[in-house]
């Protein structure tokens, strides 16, 4: 059975053990997750912009009905419809907001594994380690 705790298995198959084994373990996970990031992400984009569009025909239909409404002799009552359209904008525009939010946070994180994978890569890469680790 294998060691417990930090210990990693090298390409050639030896445990490394200790920090470098976490951060090879840490890398190899960034790794695994990146394209599911990055395909949320994507969606989230598409979502977006198909909100946006969305939000544009809301108010164009909106628009049209109030000239509809203006232009007819026989008073119809569109304004129920034109509140419920705005209503529904109102509703697409926060869910927007939100989604721009997440994708921000997402955003940041990425860029914050991206920094912290490339400083771990720059000090193992150098022989460089953090005291109290131990040494090649």
């Amino acid at each position: 059975m294998a060691g417990a705790g930090s210990a990693a298995v090298s390409g050639a198959g030896t445990p490394v053990a200790g920090p470098a084994g976490r951060d090879l373990f840490a890398e190899g996970l960034l790794e695994f997750l990146r394209p599911a990031v990055q395909q949320l992400d994507s969606h989230v984009h598409a979502v977006r912009e198909s909100q946006v569009e969305l939000r544009e025909q809301i108010d164009n239909l909106a628009s049209e009905l109030c000239r509809i409404n203006e232009d007819q002799k026989v008073a119809l009552d569109l304004d129920p419809y034109v509140k419920k359209l705005l209503n529904a904008r109102r509703r697409v525009v926060l869910v927007n907001n939100i989604l721009q939010n997440a994708q921000e946070r997402l955003r940041r994180l990425n860029h914050s594994v991206a920094k912290e994978t490339a400083r771990r890569r720059a000090m193992l890469d150098s022989g460089v380690y953090p005291p109290g680790s131990p040494s090649k």
